[in-house]
């Protein structure tokens, strides 16, 4: 009985194993190769599949999921003969289970490599300037040149970025003194363009303040010059309706005359020949006035 049970446990315990190894579970997204005695038979996808036991060979699965990697600092030199140490990070997908496994023994390790000499043969075709102001471009050559490399190995690279660039700390010493130099220069720039704003619109100020002025002066003098032609069309008027006599005109005229004579320009009076003839006639208007009165004071004298 207990060797029955023995050999029965044997057989169970076969029996088991060679299902485990007849039935396999591929995992979403992953794929493995088959070898039939030593050569590639067959890939296996998603899914349950069985395979031939003890002459068939199920190699490690492969991930068909995009992958990252970031590769450490490597040094490069550029064009002008500065060291400068660059971080990768490669974005890639395995497309050929078969390709990924025999055409190359470490795909990613080939990886790292390919990107180091890539690396440096385009950073080698630049400045240092252009370098750090040209990711863009050196991202689309490193990820052209990596793509159509590893193609036959059945890997498709989607991106490549760099993570840093790192320059000597010598260039990052006079590169920091440039960009403040030129912040002081911007500012410098902007102070004196703010100044010559203040200045115009201070100068535009004072020329509109002028010119409101003028024409406020203009206007006042407008209206002055009109209030006394008014006046004197309506003293003239009144004169003109009341009839008055050469007297009255004449004593209205040396009224006049000291008004004529005020202002500054006025530093020479030139007196008009109307002048003697009114104090012509006020003065034989006031003669005759005074001759007139002694008269009656005698008259009355005589009376009394």
């Amino acid at each position: 009985m207990l060797a029955a049970l023995i050999v029965l446990a044997v057989v169970v315990f076969v029996v088991v194993f060679t299902l485990w190894r007849t039935v396999r579970v591929i995992p979403q997204a992953h794929a493995a190769v088959v070898e039939r005695l030593g050569r590639y038979q067959r890939t296996l996808n998603a899914g349950m599949t069985i395979v031939v036991p003890f002459v068939d060979k199920v190699r490690p699965l492969i991930d068909l999921r995009e992958q990252v990697v970031s590769f450490p600092p490597r040094p490069v030199i550029t064009e002008d003969n500065l060291g400068v140490e660059i971080d990768t990070v490669l974005y890639f997908q395995v497309t050929d289970a078969k390709a990924a496994s025999y055409e190359i023994a470490d795909y990613l390790a080939g990886i790292e490599q390919l990107t180091g000499t890539t690396l440096r043969n385009v950073i080698g075709s630049m400045t240092l300037e252009q370098t750090l102001t040209s990711r863009d471009e050196i991202n689309g050559q490193l990820r052209g040149v990596l793509d159509e490399a590893t193609g036959k190995w059945g890997i498709r690279v989607n991106r490549v970025e760099l993570k840093a660039i790192e320059p000597p700390a010598s260039i990052r010493e006079a590169m920091e003194k440039q960009m403040r130099a030129d912040r002081d220069k911007r500012a410098a720039i902007l102070t004196a363009e703010g100044t010559k704003q203040s200045q115009i619109l201070e100068a535009q100020g004072s020329k509109e303040s002028a010119i409101l002025k003028a024409e406020g002066q203009k206007q006042a003098a407008m209206l002055q010059a009109e209030g006394q032609s008014k006046a004197i069309e309506t003293v003239f008027k009144a004169i003109h309706d009341g009839d008055a006599d050469p007297k009255l005109l004449a004593y209205q005229y040396l009224q006049m005359l000291p008004q004529i004579a005020q202002g500054d320009a006025n530093k020479i009076w030139i007196i008009p020949s109307e002048f003697t003839d009114a104090l012509g006639q006020l003065g034989s208007a006031i003669g005759s006035r005074n001759s007139s009165a002694p008269k009656e004071i005698s008259s009355g004298d005589e009376k009394a």
